[in-house]
């Protein structure tokens, strides 16, 4: 069986990438001639799989571009043309999605099984049976929010809480159990925000070798150096390094893709130089 994190690993080491390049379609943004197509979030996804998928080792569209479109259909669509040309390459679907009970299995199922990703971004506000209906499937990722990129995360994840060592973050204490209690299948990652490089290597220090989906570079201004610094693991990987509108945006033109694909090796190569 291959797991969520064995293609991941394989993914790394194949495109000798730390990079994950975020499908965040915005109408608004696209190149004109794409302008009035039926399936313009389609082809421009497509575009963009194409011209980087040698340089990434994962892609992460964004349910909530295509659902405000009302586009699933062309995010079904989108996934199944990586599974179906780049097989190696695995889906994050970023749903943060945070229910408990029979609605979260729906959510599970959805991500799963509707849409078939090889991973999902989950909240864990409400504990571990909002989660648990995701981990149930062994060979999916479940990747949870841990210290986002937002300033506004700090609102709640800094908060001082009871932990078994004594006084200490919350963001911390998520950590701490993920991946002591809750990654009983193996198969859980957190999202930690490049833009809190401080807190970043913290996590890694909580959790050994658990994957890191790091959003915030690029657009949000992260730095490249600080977070490969606080954030590799032992082997100078461990993390999926997001960036979205930075590689989706580089050109409004009809050279959209080859602008996209000069972002990626640009990023991807400046990730690499600090491992």
């Amino acid at each position: 069986m291959t797991t969520f994190i064995r293609k991941l690993e394989a993914a790394w080491r194949a495109n000798d990438s730390l990079l994950c390049v975020g499908l965040d379609p915005d109408l608004k943004r696209f190149p004109a001639h794409l302008a009035g197509r039926p399936r313009a979030i389609a082809e421009f996804c497509r575009a963009i799989v194409d011209a980087t998928a040698d340089l990434v080792c994962a892609f992460k569209p964004q349910i909530a571009y295509f659902h405000a479109e009302r586009a699933e259909d062309q995010l079904e669509e989108v996934i199944t043309y990586i599974h179906d040309r780049y097989p190696a390459i695995p889906v994050i679907l970023d749903a943060k999605r945070g229910d408990i009970g029979s609605t979260a299995e729906q959510y599970a199922r959805e991500a799963f099984e509707r849409y078939n990703a090889e991973a999902v971004t989950v909240s864990p506000f409400l504990g571990h049976d909002s989660i648990s209906p995701y981990t149930v499937y062994k060979e999916r990722g479940v990747i949870i929010l841990c210290r986002t990129s937002n300033p506004g995360g700090s609102d709640m994840q800094f908060l001082d809480v009871e932990g078994p060592g004594g006084r200490e973050r919350l963001y911390q204490r998520i950590a701490r159990t993920v991946a002591s209690q809750w990654n009983g299948n193996g198969n859980c990652a957190l999202v930690v925000g490049a833009t809190f490089p401080n807190e970043l290597a913290e996590v890694r220090r909580i959790v050994g070798d658990l994957p890191l989906l790091v959003p915030g570079i690029g657009a949000q201004g992260g730095d490249i150096a600080a977070t490969v610094a606080a954030g590799r693991d032992r082997t100078g990987a461990g993390l999926i390094i997001n960036s979205g509108r930075a590689i989706l945006y580089a050109s409004g033109g009809t050279d959209f893709a080859a602008a996209a694909r000069a972002a990626a090796v640009e990023t991807r190569d400046a990730i690499n130089a600090h491992r």
